[in-house]
């Protein structure tokens, strides 16, 4: 379909008018727009009613087109392969890469053949965004003029990692596919090298006997890039009645609670996309690969990908390949890779879906049983007391000979997956006898101190990252005696100690014990500073200045990560780089970090905040000049619970960019209790009283309450309305 469009597209002015509108369409759209009620509170934050399922879902889409469309169109332009079509041809290869994943005649036929209730929603969701687009003439879509239902079966993942390429980066995919596989076939040996991960998320769950209250508890906070998703409340007369996060362009609930139930996803490492070792040869003018010692044709498919250029669209056309294994998207020793995943399914957005409406411990199992969801952990709790982790949902069953976090060989039967691990089968935890569950994006077998599932118990590929410096803290604060109150829960998510200094700090001192006189000169006030230091960062703090601006430097000397899987051992990591890294290098890069703050700002005494300050702006772009707020967070990277990222961004300051997002609390009692706060706040209008009014807050970890039984939203309703008013 892409093809036949984008070829359409070639003969068109680059701009186009909007879609011409049929009469019995826009009544539609008009009867179920006075079906719903959209109930904006003093936070700005949506509760949208409806009567029925589907009439949530167009409200919903429809909130979200008021706050962000632009959010909205991007993430489908990125899961459609589309992104060209407005950033140029530098993402073609993007483009082709996502396209070759996720292909869009499948999810058009599960569309159509999708269950009638479902089916509605899919609708619903489409119609929401093309009515606001149609009463709204003055909002200019960068390319789709018109959402189609089918569009939501290729985002089925509210995850800010959503796609899984088995390990595979995109200037791989670019080689192979610029360079041609002839070429590729027989020069390239791509030195994989992949990135750290610097933020990530926690998720924490308290059983009844670790509160205060007797009530589970249940900790939500997700690491990702500023406004990033939207807080909502959504809620049909159909038993729908969901609050949380909703990823731009998404009509499901990713993080979030019910009356009963709630649940926090984290990015998961556990192996669901695996790379495959073709062994290729050409006959003729057609390329072949090995299987079972015959030899297999290798398919292909004409990949059209549109861009501008010179104010004129061009059309490029790609011609991929694909195995029975999947999409080729590189080639590393002579071999080319094919990747097996998971990417996008009818199963994995009905599971999203369902979870929301969830009632009970067994109705979340039974939803988590279609398997389907590839890139996340989830730590969950309810109103009857239980507490859960999965570790992964969608897990292929595998021979456990073979190393999974390095391509496998593809011409033997003996690397095929062998269905799916039940639900049960993958790595759990249910209630356990300590009363706690953490998950940081590291190891599961620290989830609950002693309690936590056994190593041995289960394959490696199901888990086979390490532990992080947070995963430490988060160990450390939730295994002390005693219980928690929800705001005493809120105070530990917002925990400020720095856990990686616990290693790095001590190994300074040696470093600086070692110097010379002359160097101990130089660095004995600084060092003095933080030898007293209490290791928790502050908007006030010179030594976090001088800790955290050290230790970047010497986090640059990490040994490089062989696989994705091996970039999660941290603690592991940072082990072998104190090791390798001598005393002269350490001192050497504090005095290197004294003479940049010397240059910067004139002095090396300054304290934090001073230069690690939040700033929103209307157009994404970050000035000195303009008012910013001082931060006492850091990056998570240094085992910090809450994250602040910031950087330089052609500044004298560093401001933040990602990190906290939206962050909830939840008491499931005979009432759900909850506490939730945003970056910034709700809206993206810079005149909006909505666009900074929660940014103190979030700063300091102070949430506003949840209005979540309609007699409170309606106390503190600030506007009332039906879609199209």
């Amino acid at each position: 379909m892409i093809r036949y469009f984008l070829a359409a597209m070639a003969v068109l002015p680059v701009y186009v008018s909007a879609q011409q509108l049929a009469t019995a369409e826009i009544q539609r759209w008009q009867a179920m727009a006075k079906r719903v009620t959209i109930i904006r509170d003093n936070w700005g934050v949506p509760h949208i009613y409806g009567k029925t399922d589907a009439d949530a879902v167009f409200g919903l889409m429809y909130a979200q087109c008021e706050d962000n469309f632009k959010g909205i169109e991007l993430n489908y332009l990125y899961q459609l392969g589309r992104q060209a079509e407005v950033d140029g041809e530098e993402v073609v290869y993007q483009d082709l890469q996502l396209q070759l994943i996720a292909d869009t005649a499948e999810a058009i036929k599960e569309y159509k053949a999708s269950a009638v209730p479902f089916k509605k929603l899919l609708e619903a969701f489409a119609d929401g965004i093309n009515f606001y687009l149609y009463k709204h003439p003055e909002t200019k879509p960068m390319v789709f003029q018109r959402f189609q239902p089918w569009f939501a079966l290729m985002f089925t993942d509210g995850s800010v990692s959503a796609t899984v390429t088995g390990g595979i980066n995109l200037g791989e995919t670019e080689q192979f596919y610029s360079a041609g596989p002839e070429k590729s076939v027989t020069f390239l040996n791509y030195d994989h090298q992949p990135e750290d991960r610097e933020t990530g998320s926690n998720g924490f769950a308290l059983a009844p006997q670790k509160t205060t209250t007797g009530n589970a508890m249940l900790y939500i906070n997700p690491h990702v890039p500023f406004y990033f998703r939207q807080e909502v409340h959504i809620v049909s007369d159909e038993g729908l009645n969901a609050y949380g996060a909703v990823t731009w362009g998404q009509f499901f609930i990713y993080q979030g609670f019910n009356a009963h139930t709630g649940w926090m996803h984290t990015s998961s490492n556990a192996d669901v996309g695996d790379l495959y070792e073709e062994k290729i040869v050409k006959i003729g003018d057609r390329w072949f690969y090995e299987y079972e010692g015959k030899l297999k044709p290798v398919l292909s498919k004409k990949v059209f990908i549109g861009y501008v250029q010179n104010g004129q669209r061009v059309i490029k056309q790609i011609t991929g390949y694909l195995t029975h294994h999947g999409p080729v998207l590189a080639s590393r020793n002579g071999k080319w890779l094919s990747l097996r995943a998971n990417n996008r399914s009818y199963d994995a957005l009905l599971e999203s879906w369902l979870i929301t409406k969830a009632n009970t411990f067994t109705e979340y199992k039974k939803a988590m049983s279609l398997l389907s969801n590839g890139t996340n952990n989830t730590v969950y709790a309810d109103d009857q007391g239980n507490i859960a982790l999965w570790y992964g949902n969608f897990m292929p069953r595998r021979d456990p000979k073979f190393d999974w976090t390095i391509p496998v060989d593809g011409s033997i039967m003996a690397t095929e997956w062998k269905g799916l691990h039940s639900l049960d089968e993958i790595i759990h935890l249910y209630n356990p006898i300590t009363g706690w569950i953490q998950n940081c994006n590291a190891t599961p077998f620290a989830a609950s101190g002693w309690a936590s599932p056994e190593k041995s118990s289960y394959p490696a590929y199901m888990a086979p990252d390490g532990q992080n410096f947070r995963g430490v803290r988060a160990l450390q604060l939730l295994s002390r005696p005693g219980k928690m109150s929800l705001d005493e829960l809120i105070r530990s998510g917002y925990d400020h100690y720095l856990a990686a200094f616990d290693v790095l700090l001590p190994s300074l001192f040696n470093a600086y014990e070692q110097a010379p006189d002359s160097i101990k000169v130089q660095l004995e006030e600084p060092v003095s500073l933080l030898r007293q230091w209490d290791k928790k960062s502050a908007a006030l703090s010179i030594p976090t200045t001088l800790a955290v601006e050290w230790a970047t430097r010497m986090m640059d000397g990490l040994p490089r990560a062989a696989s994705s899987e091996q970039a999660t051992f941290q603690t592991e990591r940072t082990n072998i780089m104190l090791k390798t890294t001598t005393h002269q290098q350490q001192w050497q890069f504090l005095l290197d970090v004294l003479s940049s703050l010397k240059n910067r700002f004139g002095t090396w005494k300054i304290p934090w905040g001073e230069i690690n300050r939040y700033q929103r702006s209307s157009d994404g772009i970050f000035r000195d000049d303009q008012p910013s707020l001082p931060v006492g967070l850091t990056a998570s990277a240094f085992g910090q619970l809450p994250s602040f990222v910031s950087r330089t961004h052609n500044t004298k300051k560093r401001y933040g960019y990602s990190g906290n997002s939206f962050i909830a609390a939840v008491e499931f009692g005979p009432k759900v209790k909850a506490k939730t706060v945003i970056t910034g706040g709700q809206s993206f209008n810079p005149a909006s009283a909505h666009f900074t009014d929660q940014a103190a807050m979030y700063i300091e970890g102070k949430f506003k309450d949840v209005l979540f039984y309609k007699e409170d939203v309606l106390k503190h309703a600030e506007t009332t309305y039906h879609p199209g008013q």
